[in-house]
């Protein structure tokens, strides 16, 4: 493994003497990126307060973000520029930044993460578009090699009331035997502190082990129980013939699927004009089993964002004209993931879950996938007082499927007074939210 290269122009601390004043951030436009040089040197004319991570607020918006210093503040100390490129090419290497000429494209893009064996859905391209119409700001950076993607990494930025947060889900993905995840970092680690990040968290999908998180803490990164996506999953494998993967069900489960179907319930792909009643069985299970619902566009836009390209399967169980149950499915490279779903109180008996679910995983098969992943369960120990199963977490292994568990998050931490008090508070909102999901039923959203 060959170390982390030098910058080419590594930031400075400008000034050197202890300064105070008044600024006010310049509103100036984004520019186009100019060739990588040294920074020039720049006075401020005081603190301020803003999006940028830096407070000196007389330092123009940053090109590759967009973002601005501005405001009012009072502070003192020397102000601390960056460049406007840290890393450009290194040792055959060129690090692709958002606005290049030759920035992947986005089905190049896809392409390269659906080959390679790290490769997730929450690292596509359409699922940054998704997050960045809710909240979050996707932030793109690739390596070449020879003309050859060697590594992506697309980051989510929040902005929070201090300082923003920079997460990267399920990646970044590069091969940690070469040497592109150390080029690939450090240019994660400038445009997170472009971005205004307090930390950078990576929840990378590498299953667990005993050095799961070496490659990470080699880099300074610190593990964290602070996770967004589940940790735990079970992922069916669909490799087998359909009778195969029937017979791989508890017994209960099988006869469940066949119930359904003896019992007239049948599952139909639905389209956007079906969304309203999916969105009300969202509602009617949300108050079934105590957990938060999103707003109606947020389903609209996962459906529509990912439907021209045949990657979501929207299945709805009926009965006489009745909608009973419903699921969005997403397939991306050999995976498929049971994302969304919801549940009527009414012809229960008739089991359209389990026939829902079948569906889903004869629908993946057909695409090409070899795992159906059901998207989260408890992470509880063996052995834990608490480990005894669920609703959700029964559902989901009726079907056969291994538990997998995941390396976790890493974090690592850029303002470390801002992140602790962030973690406080986030540890006791998931606290209250999982005390508002406890008895959650099979249907649950995860």
């Amino acid at each position: 493994m060959r170390p982390i290269p030098p910058a080419p122009f590594p930031p400075r601390w400008e000034g050197g003497a202890l300064r105070w004043g008044f600024g006010a951030g310049a509103l100036r436009p984004p520019q186009t990126p100019k060739p990588l040089r040294p920074a020039p040197r720049r006075w401020g004319r005081g603190w301020g307060w803003g999006q940028h991570h830096t407070l000196n607020a007389g330092i123009q918006a940053c090109p590759q973000t967009g973002l601005h210093p501005l405001g009012l503040g009072f502070g003192l100390g020397p102000a601390r520029v960056y460049n406007r490129r840290i890393l450009h090419e290194v040792g055959g290497m060129r690090v692709h930044w958002p606005g290049d000429a030759d920035f992947p494209s986005p089905a190049a893009w896809d392409e390269f993460v659906e080959a390679s064996p790290h490769g997730h859905l929450l690292q596509s391209w359409a699922w940054g578009e998704f997050k960045g119409r809710f909240g979050w700001r996707p932030l793109r950076l690739a390596v070449s090699e020879g003309g050859r993607l060697v590594g992506v990494g697309q980051a989510l930025v929040r902005r929070l009331p201090y300082r923003n947060l920079a997460y990267v889900p399920r990646g970044p993905v590069f091969d940690p035997e070469g040497p592109a995840g150390d080029v690939l970092l450090q240019a994660l680690h400038e445009a997170a502190r472009r971005s205004g990040a307090m930390a950078l968290k990576v929840e990378p999908p590498w299953p667990d082990g005993p050095d799961a998180g070496g490659w990470w803490r080699a880099r300074r990164f610190v593990p964290t129980a602070q996770t967004i996506q589940p940790r735990r999953t079970i992922v069916v494998d669909l490799r087998p013939e359909e009778e195969a993967i029937l017979a791989q069900m508890k017994p209960k489960w099988r006869y469940n699927v066949r119930l359904a179907a003896r019992k007239d319930v049948t599952v139909r792909q639905g389209t956007a004009a079906d969304l309203p009643a999916f969105y009300a069985l969202l509602q009617e299970t949300g108050r079934r089993d105590g957990f938060a619902v999103h707003s109606p566009a947020y389903y609209e836009a996962a459906y529509s964002l990912f439907s021209p390209s045949g990657r979501v399967a929207f299945l709805l169980a009926e009965y006489q004209g009745q909608v009973l149950g419903g699921l969005m499915a997403f397939a991306f490279g050999q995976q498929a993931i049971y994302m969304y779903g919801a549940s009527s109180n009414r012809e229960r008996q008739r089991m359209p879950n389990h026939l829902l679910q079948w569906e889903a995983m004869r629908w993946a098969k057909a695409r090409g996938c070899t795992g159906y992943d059901l998207w989260g369960i408890p992470d509880l120990a063996p052995d834990s007082p608490s480990a005894a199963l669920g609703g959700v977490e029964r559902f989901k292994a009726g079907f056969g499927g291994q538990a997998v568990r995941y390396a976790g998050a890493f974090d690592y931490v850029y303002s470390p007074l801002v992140y602790h008090a962030f973690n406080w508070v986030w540890r006791r909102r998931r606290a209250t939210a999982r005390r508002a999901r406890s008895g959650a039923g099979e249907a649950a959203e995860e």
